[in-house]
């Protein structure tokens, strides 16, 4: 079994030296121009600054809560002494993933629009290497982190009972869970608010009010909605799926430790095997990754067929091995745990086909979508609100299905509560399986702000035609392939949230057991309920629809939902008329910038943007880590319950709705500016210019933020467990 988990940080290391191969590659190709590069320069030090000033707000809220982690462990004793530590490591490794992939981003652009000019293949595979440093970096350091916490803590927590020591160790390490989600959703939803009010910004005034181009260097805001699709699209999509990634791992290895409590060898068998899947799952990807090219002159459905060879290879490749991992480390089930995988995959791939048919503008949705312009922007708007609302459904019922399928193979279809915590295992490692070839999948959505960077860097550089319209081929697949990523995320954030309802069970019997460490008249009472089984402890705090405190819970969980995206579009909102007050004024006060001959302020938009981004993500984002720590303490774990079930099942549905709507809106303006129903400014192509202004902050802002928002309460719940069984134990 030892000789087995080394396979796991050799796969973190592999990842990372492919990682650094294809960024050397990328690097050697030509930047182009002398324009070409310049304006690649001023995309890269405004992403730079933007970063810079994001870390530095999200470093003082890490300093604040890990004192406060501190306290709780040091100075009251009701929490792990090495939770502080993770805390901070996981955050530090979730901003080390999204810095690297959007530091990759701001070179690859301009070599990929030059590599374009040669032909679609060069450009296409240009953008999906780079794209692929971001995958196989988010994967890399997810394993090496997780490799270093499993010896550290083995070596350094002593227990005598040996089942107690691998529960203490594995929850111990969903801390740094915490320590990713949080610093994600700085990343997301700061990164969103940039990257969508200088977006907003640059349409309303560039392309509706003076009908010049997208990314035309007239406009002012064009710089800025270049860097925002680095820091929003790139590093926040990286911080993000770093968490998704790292919280299923840990999700299933706390829950393999407490399914086979008293049993130490199945314990160790069901933490080694998540470990494993997402190590091979790293193999797969990288022969996956290689498998991706294209023709000169593909059409949008062969581009997308060349991505999909690459992650179905990868995804049948994990799949077949799946059986070969339980069977080597000893499961008697073994083929019946593979199949709950296997569910999490299929799962994935069908989410994935559902978003590609309602957001690619290669199918009837979304043209029928672009159709609607006929007829005005309130149309459009209608018509993209109904479509996210329908698209909902097949994710829903594809999730419904891998839970019941993943729960039954993993207890041979037995649901009572004897088999619950085996049955949650299957769920857990399901979501394992979802995430497994991320490497692959994380690639082809950060390909997509490349190509769109590549984009504007050829338009601004004044290119021939023909390299803008292969980019917006390239530009238009990423939209998909984007929406596609946020379909795994979101699916995988409920999988991995329900793990995570029972991984809170366990937080509360360990936070029991540290009560009856203190002594006093209820130790034998904590005692006992430090190794009750989850349905005991269910019964001990009345955890029951018929409960009215859960009711409130679930309340107040599926309302954060809806308050949270209110917070994060009104931001937008607000950030983006800043942005347009700014245009305007320079089109109005600087003279010659319509007629070329006097450049616009870059900077001040950029400046704007970052400002905006940082005052008005920290609210939003302070919410998420407050709120479950308030209902712990005034409703206590029953309300928490509630809270997280509330929070995953609106959370979950409208982040769907608000993914698919902002993607499809996205598409149908792709679709115009094809040449459909009139083309480039007509009044079809700015009416759908106003739906996607009115999609973008629902498809990059406040949808993807919401996955992390589902996690990052449950973390915050888990790790504030010991609190909430001090005062309501």
């Amino acid at each position: 079994m030892d000789s087995l988990f080394y396979f796991v940080p050799v796969a973190s290391v592999l990842a990372l030296a492919f990682a650094w191969i294809f960024f050397r590659q990328m690097m050697k190709e030509s930047e182009g121009t002398v324009t070409m590069k310049e304006i690649a320069q001023y995309v890269r030090e405004g992403a730079m600054a933007y970063l810079k000033q994001q870390y530095k707000v999200v470093v003082i809220v890490f300093i604040v809560l890990a004192v406060f982690f501190a306290v709780l462990a040091y100075g009251f004793g009701i929490q792990n002494t090495w939770v502080p530590f993770a805390f901070l490591t996981g955050g530090f490794f979730s901003g080390l993933a999204g810095f690297i992939g959007m530091k990759t981003a701001t070179y690859a652009s301009a070599r990929t629009a030059n590599a374009t000019s040669r032909s679609l293949n060069s450009g296409l595979k240009i953008a999906f290497r780079s794209g692929a440093v971001m995958g196989l970096t988010v994967v890399g350091l997810g394993l090496l982190d997780i490799s270093i916490w499993w010896v550290v803590l083995d070596a350094f927590v002593k227990d005598a009972d040996v089942s107690q020591k691998l529960v203490v160790i594995t929850t111990t390490m969903l801390t740094f869970g915490m320590g990713a989600s949080t610093q994600a959703l700085f990343a997301r939803v700061g990164g969103g608010i940039y990257t969508k009010a200088a977006d907003v910004g640059a349409d309303i005034v560039g392309k509706v009010e003076q009908d010049i181009p997208e990314d035309d260097p007239r406009n002012p805001a064009t710089i800025a909605d270049n860097v925002g699709d680095n820091v929003g699209d790139v590093a926040g999509m990286g911080a993000d799926l770093y968490e998704s990634y790292c919280g299923s791992i840990l999700a299933t290895m706390a829950l393999g430790a407490s399914a086979f409590f008293g049993n130490e060898a199945m314990q160790m068998k069901a933490i080694l095997a998540p470990m494993m899947i997402a190590a091979l799952g790293v193999l797969f990807s990288i022969i996956g990754i290689f498998a991706v090219r294209t023709d000169e002159g593909a059409s949008l459905q062969k581009l997308l067929k060349s991505l999909s060879i690459g992650t179905n290879l990868s995804a049948v490749l994990i799949a077949v091995a799946t059986f070969g991992i339980f069977y080597l480390v000893g499961f008697q089930n073994w083929w019946q745990m593979s199949l709950s995988v296997v569910s999490g995959l299929l799962a994935g791939v069908i989410i994935g086909k559902a978003t590609e048919y309602f957001t690619s503008h290669s199918y009837k949705p979304t043209r029928k979508l672009a159709e609607s312009s006929k007829t005005g922007p309130a149309t459009v708007i209608i018509g993209g609100v109904g479509l996210g609302m329908i698209s909902t459904a097949i994710p829903v019922i594809t999730i419904a299905v891998a839970i019941l399928l993943s729960y039954g193979f993993a207890t041979g279809f037995e649901f009572s509560p004897e088999t619950l915590r085996y049955g949650l295992y299957g769920i857990s490692i399901a979501a394992v399986g979802m995430l497994s070839t991320l490497g692959i999948t994380l690639a082809t959505d950060a390909y997509g702000p490349i190509a769109d960077n590549a984009g504007g860097n050829a338009q601004m550089s004044e290119l021939d035609p023909s390299v803008r319209e292969k980019t917006d081929v390239l530009d238009a697949l990423g939209n998909t392939t984007a929406a596609t990523g946020k379909g795994f995320a979101i699916g995988s954030a409920a999988l991995t949230a329900l793990a995570l309802l029972a991984s809170y069970i366990e937080e509360i019997k360990i936070g029991f057991g540290h009560l009856a460490q203190k002594g006093g008249e209820l130790a034998e009472q904590f005692a006992g309920l430090a190794k009750a089984s989850i349905t005991d402890i269910v019964e001990h705090f009345n955890i029951s629809l018929m409960n009215p405190v859960v009711l409130v819970g679930i309340f107040i969980g599926a309302m954060l939902a809806f308050l949270f995206c209110g917070m994060t579009m009104n931001a937008v909102g607000r950030a983006a008329q800043k942005m347009v007050l700014e245009v305007r004024r320079q089109f109005r006060e600087i003279k010659g910038i319509l007629e070329g001959k006097q450049r616009p302020d870059y900077t001040s938009c950029v400046k704007i943007s970052t400002r905006a981004a940082q005052h008005e993500m920290i609210v939003p984002s302070v919410l998420a880590i407050v709120a479950p720590v308030l209902v712990g303490i005034i409703l206590g774990p029953a309300g928490v319950i509630g809270l997280l079930a509330g929070g995953l099942g609106a959370g979950f549905v409208l982040a769907i709705f608000l993914a698919n709507s902002g993607g499809a809106w996205d598409n149908a303006k792709k679709y115009v500016e094809e040449g459909n129903f009139g083309g480039k400014n007509s009044e079809c192509h700015k009416a759908t210019v106003v739906g996607d202004t009115v999609g973008d902050p629902f498809k990059d802002t406040s949808g993807p933020s919401l996955n992390i928002l589902i996690k990052l309460m449950s973390m915050v719940s888990i790790v504030m467990a010991g609190l909430t069984v001090l005062l309501h134990g």
